[in-house]
């Protein structure tokens, strides 16, 4: 297939570009390159990317670039770009969410309607739940949001459902669940949490570590988007791992590789939500979706990621499971 992806620089979008790539698609990423966190972790996801003849890169921001050009002829336009972070969307930042999040899927929207795009995969978030009324949460379930930055995921979701039904433009909106996985970007848990223990450092806590998430593989993620794009599914579906766990385990598991973690508890963050779980039936039932990275594989993949980026330090001992139970593989009631 030829692709665009939005957000190309990012987490997810440098790892989705090259799924792409190992798939045999031409691929057109696309990435403003904003200063949410330092650049150097963008370019450095770029350089993995512009060395292969099928990918090309086209700096700009999605409010100003003509979009039609970059969609025509494209199979499928992976919308990965926005603004990231809940604990960033209160106050005046708001607009800027607001701006990257709602405003700019419009013109999508509006350049995929315009173009007659075969298929727009959108990234939102399992932060339009909020705190849930059930678990696993099924796509059936009201959305209702608890931070500034899940509103903005919603409203720019409801986008693209609103022109699915009014115009027919074919939207695929995957609803991920705490993506992580090595080059996470630096402000999430995960990758502060595997560089303080690699580092032996004190890792900060928001919480007191009983709030469980639904971990969810970068490398999962992305595979499931190229089947989405390829199927002829559209709607809204949850993309989880199946590995609810508490961040006080993942904490133990971690330590086992690296050594104790030294936690310093802070409070809690408003905006998050207290428990994550995602009901992945309808995906799997729509376009094959099957998490199949463990959480300890996963865990063990940033370790080594993160030790190769400090010179003179070793590849790290693999991962133990959490003594007397499986969670990291399976999803459970925490």
């Amino acid at each position: 297939m030829r692709a665009v992806v939005t957000g190309a620089a990012g987490f997810i979008g440098s790892h989705l570009c090259e799924h792409l790539l190992s798939r045999g698609d031409e691929v057109v990423g696309v990435d403003a390159l904003t200063g949410f966190y330092a650049l150097s972790y963008k370019r450095r996801n770029l350089a993995r990317l512009l060395g292969d003849d099928h990918f090309a890169f086209r700096r700009g921001d999605l409010l100003d670039l003509r979009l039609e050009p970059l969609f025509a002829g494209a199979d499928a336009v992976y919308h990965l770009a926005g603004q990231p972070g809940v604990r960033g969307s209160w106050g005046a930042e708001f607009a800027v969410y607001l701006e990257r999040n709602v405003l700019v899927t419009q013109r999508v929207l509006e350049a995929a309607r315009d173009t007659g795009l075969g298929r727009l995969v959108f990234a939102s978030s399992s932060s339009v739940y909020g705190d849930a009324e059930a678990y696993p949460t099924p796509e059936t379930l009201a959305p209702k949001p608890v931070s500034p930055y899940g509103v903005t995921k919603l409203a720019a979701e409801q986008l693209c459902e609103t022109y699915r039904t009014v115009f027919g433009v074919p939207t695929a909106s995957l609803r991920l669940f705490s993506v992580y996985g090595p080059r996470q970007r630096p402000d999430m848990a995960f990758a502060r949490l595997v560089a303080a223990a690699c580092g032996h450092r004190p890792f900060p806590l928001y919480g007191d570590g009983g709030q469980s998430r639904d971990f969810t593989y970068v490398g999962d993620v992305v595979a499931a988007m190229r089947a989405a794009a390829a199927s002829r599914w559209t709607g809204v579906a949850n993309l989880g791992g199946g590995c609810e766990v508490t961040m006080r385990q993942v904490i133990e598991l971690l330590g086992r590789s690296t050594g104790p973690v030294d936690v310093v508890p802070g409070p809690d963050r408003p905006g998050d939500a207290r428990r994550t779980a995602a009901d992945i039936t309808l995906a799997r039932d729509a376009f094959g979706y099957r998490p199949r990275t463990d959480l300890r594989s996963g865990l063990a993949a940033m370790v080594r990621a993160e030790l190769a980026s400090q010179p003179g330090r070793h590849q790290a001992p693999a991962l133990t499971p959490l003594a007397g139970t499986d969670r990291y593989r399976h999803p459970t009631e925490v």
